[in-house]
């Protein structure tokens, strides 16, 4: 971890010289690229919605950058970023639909109405649970199960206490539990 700290504060140094701003952000991109698709896509489902999410993140970091004060660490600010950036996405389509504020019913109908879905297997009963969360604990869920992040990591990331995620993340473990026990 150290090694990998040591390598963005390098590319910070290099983004903030005129000369090699752009390959600096180049390096950002693909360094990180893989991750911040597959937590966004994990929030807001679509392959589609998660790159034009994406797209937005890296914007928001090209224009946010010069600013960045390294109070933490680059990968826990680009996670803050993409988090916020997915999170404003489900609430525009919230809105844009005009559905209730219980919009589970129809992410769960985009789930189902994947090629590949199958109610018998267990990864889809899984995102099935996964999507009857509310946002937040969603996001909680999927940082801690499927990044493995720490909750002193997640904390940063959310400007959230870890005993706050804690509580949130065992409400979600439960909350999936019962509903795959269940349906």
């Amino acid at each position: 971890m150290a090694d990998n700290h040591a390598d963005d504060i390098l590319l910070l140094q290099e983004f903030r010289t005129p000369a090699t701003k752009e390959k600096a952000f180049t390096g950002i991109i693909k360094k990180y690229q893989e991750k911040l698709y597959w937590h966004v896509r994990r929030i807001v489902i679509h392959h589609e919605d998660a790159n034009d999410v994406l797209q937005n993140v890296f914007i928001k970091v090209w224009n946010g950058l010069d600013n960045f004060r390294e109070d933490s660490q680059l990968y826990t600010w680009l996670y803050r970023v993409a988090t916020n950036e997915s999170l404003t996405y489900i609430e525009q389509q919230k809105r844009k639909s005009s559905v209730s504020i219980d919009n589970e019913g129809s992410i769960a109908n985009q789930l189902r109405a994947d090629k590949d879905f199958d109610a018998g297997k267990i990864e889809w009963k899984l995102q099935m649970a996964i999507q009857q969360l509310p946002d937040k604990q969603r996001v909680v869920f999927n940082l801690r199960y499927y990044d493995e992040m720490p909750y002193e990591e997640m904390s940063r990331v959310l400007d959230t206490s870890e005993g706050a995620l804690k509580a949130s993340y065992h409400h979600a473990v439960k909350k999936i539990e019962d509903f795959i026990l269940n349906h």
